[in-house]
């Protein structure tokens, strides 16, 4: 069975806000549902009973075979990874695929201009990019398998 890269760490701050935003509905065991930032997509993450396995219909696990946020968001809902509430609230309301879209999609770019928000707020950057390393090393301690059932991903609402 193949196994999910590791995702870009700025899937791991995307997946914090949409925990922060409440995106993210469990439908069904083995199911959920996550919206994107802007509202106009609405991704499916299954699983298995097991959670060893999951599938996505993002782009990034769709196309680029590592663990898109939603997935990510999923396991955090879930509890299968740790995560800082605190950090979640502080990136909620962020509009990711706005800023994405603005760098082209250089995710360091995009994660600096958060950081420098954050920091101007007084939130030192060391306390979001720790929790983001620390969740990082509990992913890639789950060593999740691709769900075999895999479904493209959404085309956007117009």
């Amino acid at each position: 069975m193949a196994e999910w890269k590791l995702p870009p760490k700025a899937k791991i701050y995307e997946a914090l806000g949409a925990i922060g935003d409440g995106r993210v509905t469990i439908v069904e065991p083995g199911q959920a549902q996550v919206a994107s930032s802007d509202g106009s997509k609405t991704y499916l993450v299954e699983w298995s009973e097991d959670l060893r396995q999951i599938t996505s219909n993002d782009n990034a696990s769709y196309w680029q075979g590592y663990t898109g946020y939603p997935i990510v968001a999923v396991l955090m809902q879930l509890g299968r990874l740790d995560f800082s509430k605190d950090a979640a609230a502080l990136l909620s309301g962020i509009p990711w695929k706005q800023l994405n879209r603005r760098f082209r999609n250089d995710y360091a770019k995009a994660i600096a201009t958060v950081l420098d928000d954050l920091e101007a707020k007084g939130t030192p950057r060391e306390t979001i990019t720790a929790e983001v390393d620390r969740i990082v090393v509990q992913l890639e301690g789950l060593r999740l398998e691709k769900l075999p059932r895999r479904k493209r991903p959404p085309k956007e609402a117009k």
